[in-house]
């Protein structure tokens, strides 16, 4: 089992930056890939950036040119860097850890909230 901690969320203003981060611990070995998703009031949990254990990388392309996932395998930690932040970025964002075999585990979620 993974268990997966987040911390980095807030309050920020549009056009302003946020740095998520999700530690790892555990069974580290049987994670594939680790991605963060958010969930807005009333919508469902989408996907915002994805970054396999090979290092292949994909994002959503509403956070194109604006966030990036990163990791440090000696921290066992992955990282978002949220910059230019709009209204519409406002969610709980989760961190995910994707086995091997099937299923993953989600972080507890953390709030990130643009003012504008």
């Amino acid at each position: 089992q993974v268990q997966l901690v987040e911390s980095g969320g807030g309050l920020v203003q549009a056009g302003g930056s946020l740095r998520l981060s999700c530690t790892a611990s555990g069974s580290i070995f049987s994670i594939n890939a680790m991605g963060w998703y958010r969930q807005a009031p009333g919508k469902q949990r989408e996907l915002v950036a994805r970054i396999t254990r090979g290092g292949s990388i994909n994002y959503s392309d509403s956070v194109k040119g604006r966030f990036t996932i990163s990791r440090d395998n000696a921290k066992n930690t992955v990282y978002l860097q949220m910059n230019s932040l709009k209204p519409e970025d406002t969610a709980v964002y989760y961190c995910n850890a994707e086995y091997f075999s099937s299923g993953g585990t989600w972080g507890q979620g953390t709030q990130v909230t643009v003012s504008s």
